[in-house]
Protein backbone atom coordinates (compact mmCIF):
# COMPACT_ATOMS: atom_id res chain seq x y z
CA UNK A 1 0.00 0.00 0.00
CA UNK A 2 1.38 3.41 -0.91
CA UNK A 3 2.15 6.06 1.71
CA UNK A 4 -0.64 8.20 0.24
CA UNK A 5 -3.16 5.37 0.57
CA UNK A 6 -2.09 4.73 4.18
CA UNK A 7 -2.48 8.41 5.04
CA UNK A 8 -5.93 8.48 3.43
CA UNK A 9 -6.93 5.38 5.42
CA UNK A 10 -5.65 6.92 8.69
CA UNK A 11 -7.63 10.12 8.04
CA UNK A 12 -10.81 8.10 7.44
CA UNK A 13 -10.18 6.03 10.58
CA UNK A 14 -9.59 9.27 12.53
CA UNK A 15 -13.04 10.53 11.53
CA UNK A 16 -14.68 7.22 12.53
CA UNK A 17 -12.93 7.22 15.90
CA UNK A 18 -13.96 10.81 16.67
CA UNK A 19 -17.56 10.02 15.73
CA UNK A 20 -17.59 7.10 18.19
CA UNK A 21 -16.12 8.97 21.18
CA UNK A 22 -18.28 10.37 23.97
CA UNK A 23 -18.38 14.19 23.91
CA UNK A 24 -15.73 15.77 26.11
CA UNK A 25 -14.02 12.49 26.95
CA UNK A 26 -10.40 12.21 28.02
CA UNK A 27 -8.64 10.67 25.00
CA UNK A 28 -5.75 8.29 25.67
CA UNK A 29 -4.09 7.16 22.45
CA UNK A 30 -1.92 4.07 22.77
CA UNK A 31 1.29 4.69 20.87
CA UNK A 32 4.75 3.17 21.13
CA UNK A 33 6.23 6.68 21.44
CA UNK A 34 3.92 7.72 24.28
CA UNK A 35 4.60 7.96 28.01
CA UNK A 36 5.45 4.74 29.77
CA UNK A 37 4.47 4.18 33.40
CA UNK A 38 3.79 1.52 35.99
CA UNK A 39 0.45 -0.05 36.86
CA UNK A 40 0.43 1.88 40.15
CA UNK A 41 0.92 5.12 38.18
CA UNK A 42 -1.92 4.10 35.86
CA UNK A 43 -4.13 3.68 38.95
CA UNK A 44 -3.21 7.24 40.01
CA UNK A 45 -4.09 8.57 36.54
CA UNK A 46 -7.44 6.75 36.54
CA UNK A 47 -8.25 8.09 40.02
CA UNK A 48 -7.61 11.66 38.82
CA UNK A 49 -9.63 11.14 35.65
CA UNK A 50 -12.55 9.76 37.66
CA UNK A 51 -12.44 12.72 40.04
CA UNK A 52 -12.64 15.03 37.03
CA UNK A 53 -15.90 13.30 36.05
CA UNK A 54 -14.98 12.75 32.40
CA UNK A 55 -15.38 9.61 30.37
CA UNK A 56 -12.08 8.03 29.35
CA UNK A 57 -11.50 6.62 25.87
CA UNK A 58 -8.52 4.36 25.19
CA UNK A 59 -7.76 4.48 21.48
CA UNK A 60 -5.83 1.66 19.83
CA UNK A 61 -4.66 2.13 16.26
CA UNK A 62 -4.68 -0.46 13.55
CA UNK A 63 -1.72 -2.02 11.76
CA UNK A 64 -0.57 1.40 10.56
CA UNK A 65 -1.06 3.14 13.92
CA UNK A 66 -3.13 6.30 14.30
CA UNK A 67 -3.12 9.55 12.40
CA UNK A 68 -0.81 12.33 13.52
CA UNK A 69 -3.87 14.56 13.92
CA UNK A 70 -5.44 12.10 16.36
CA UNK A 71 -2.21 11.98 18.35
CA UNK A 72 -2.13 15.80 18.53
CA UNK A 73 -5.77 15.86 19.72
CA UNK A 74 -5.13 13.24 22.41
CA UNK A 75 -5.03 14.24 26.06
CA UNK A 76 -2.33 11.62 26.56
CA UNK A 77 -0.15 9.34 24.48
CA UNK A 78 0.49 6.14 26.44
CA UNK A 79 2.99 3.45 25.55
CA UNK A 80 2.35 -0.07 26.79
CA UNK A 81 5.67 -1.07 25.25
CA UNK A 82 8.27 0.26 22.84
CA UNK A 83 7.66 -2.91 20.86
CA UNK A 84 5.21 -2.97 17.97
CA UNK A 85 2.33 -5.12 19.20
CA UNK A 86 -0.61 -6.59 17.27
CA UNK A 87 -3.95 -4.86 17.84
CA UNK A 88 -5.54 -7.92 19.47
CA UNK A 89 -2.67 -8.31 21.94
CA UNK A 90 -2.82 -4.62 22.89
CA UNK A 91 -6.50 -5.06 23.76
CA UNK A 92 -5.67 -7.94 26.12
CA UNK A 93 -2.75 -6.11 27.76
CA UNK A 94 -4.85 -2.95 28.16
CA UNK A 95 -7.71 -4.90 29.76
CA UNK A 96 -5.29 -6.61 32.16
CA UNK A 97 -3.65 -3.33 33.16
CA UNK A 98 -7.01 -1.64 33.72
CA UNK A 99 -8.09 -4.58 35.88
CA UNK A 100 -4.89 -4.35 37.93
CA UNK A 101 -5.14 -0.56 38.28
CA UNK A 102 -8.75 -0.74 39.46
CA UNK A 103 -7.77 -3.50 41.89
CA UNK A 104 -5.07 -1.22 43.33
CA UNK A 105 -7.59 1.64 43.60
CA UNK A 106 -9.91 -0.68 45.57
CA UNK A 107 -7.12 -1.72 47.95
CA UNK A 108 -7.10 -5.26 46.64
CA UNK A 109 -3.74 -6.88 47.38
CA UNK A 110 -1.40 -6.45 44.43
CA UNK A 111 0.71 -9.56 43.97
CA UNK A 112 3.98 -7.66 43.51
CA UNK A 113 3.82 -5.71 46.76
Amino acid sequence: MSAHAVERMLRAEHKRILAALPAGCYKVVLDERGKSFSTRRLAEHIARWREAGRDIAFIIGGADGTSEALKREADMLWSLSSLTLPHALVRVVLAEQLYRAISIMNNHPYHRE
